[in-house]
């Protein structure tokens, strides 16, 4: 091994979809951010970006490297997993932990993809000092020359703003979280938020069902919606909240009675914790308004945490959306 993979490039969000005079846009996939290395001599390394050793949990990806990848070359990009016509990213952390037969299982039950968005290192010359535009260039170049094909994927690349808004009118049900902006002739500098991303993020009303922290003062929210059957699911937690929207909330909720639906539950801390949270169940009484993006796990929940907007004592819980499972 004669180099290092960088460090990746990293953005800094942006609250609107324009695109940028000088700029292109790429779309913001729902997976893992991976670099993945081919060196000399038959090794390959994917990389997380907090740097953690990927590649045995992949090895459809180290393969495809070894088979149709260049020696010494370096590419940065997202680990996707389909799943009918979503991406679950429910299956792509479930593949995480696995390594030997069961990695092998896994690429066979739910075979990943890597689209691949820059390149970092060709053929032994390292590109990060090269503009976005040429190291687009030399990307394309590589998936036209070496015939790239599954589990490789090229990312989309435009400066057209009408395709932009094509991204984020028609691709989201997909699992497109937003779009990314790099300037045409900025370098890759690792480390560095010199990205742009824009995050596509819808207001909801949810019920909620129990809370975090102190009665005078919840911390977080538990957040449902009923089903066709009239029961109360689990669709996500909120962010923190403001100490005036904590009091506020207080003097809302109301202790839960006998029979409140989740009694029994366990809820985790965070996407693919064990640890558990302390819960203070409440009437499923209060709508309160958040702020959600579009990923959703394989069960139709929020997979990341709702903003608070509001509360809304003037709705009733029966006028919220119906919980929608997904596929799993």
């Amino acid at each position: 091994m004669t180099w290092t993979l960088p460090e990746p490039m990293l953005t800094t969000p942006v609250p609107r979809p324009d695109l940028p005079p000088g700029a292109a846009a790429e779309p913001k996939w729902d997976g893992y951010r991976a670099l993945l290395a081919r060196y000399p001599g038959g090794k390959v390394l994917l990389r997380s970006r907090q740097g953690t050793d990927m590649t045995g949990a992949f090895p459809e990806i180290r393969d495809a490297a070894l088979a149709q990848l260049p020696v010494d070359t370096g590419v940065d990009g997202e680990l996707i997993v389909w799943e009918g016509q979503r991406l679950a990213f429910e299956r792509l952390q479930q593949r995480l932990a696995r390594r030997g037969a069961g990695a092998l299982a896994a690429a066979h039950t739910w075979p990943a993809h890597l689209v691949v968005f820059d390149i970092v290192r060709l053929a032994g010359t390292d590109t990060t000092g090269w503009s976005y535009r040429r190291r687009r260039a030399a990307l394309e170049g590589l998936f036209t020359e070496q015939q790239l094909t599954a589990p490789w994927a090229l990312c989309p690349s435009t400066t057209d703003p009408a395709t932009v808004r094509e991204w984020l009118t028609t691709w989201m049900a997909a699992g497109l979280e937003g779009v990314v902006f790099k300037g045409l002739e900025s370098v890759y500098a690792p480390s560095v938020r010199g990205w742009s991303k824009y995050k596509v993020r819808a207001t909801e009303d949810a019920v909620v069902g129990g809370h975090t922290g102190p009665a005078v003062a919840p911390r977080t929210l538990l957040l449902g919606r009923y089903d066709a059957e009239g029961r109360l699911c689990y669709v996500g937690r909120s962010t923190v909240l403001p100490q005036t929207a904590g009091r506020t909330v207080s003097g809302l909720l109301s202790p839960a009675t006998a029979g409140h639906p989740w009694t029994g539950w366990t809820f985790s801390a965070g996407w693919g914790s064990r640890e558990s949270l302390h819960v203070t169940l409440v009437r499923p009484q209060l709508v309160v308004e958040v702020g959600v993006d579009v990923a959703r796990d394989g069960h139709g929940r929020w997979r990341h945490p709702a903003r608070w907007h509001r509360a809304r004592p003037d709705l009733s819980p029966a006028v919220t959306p119906p919980f929608e499972p997904g596929p799993g």
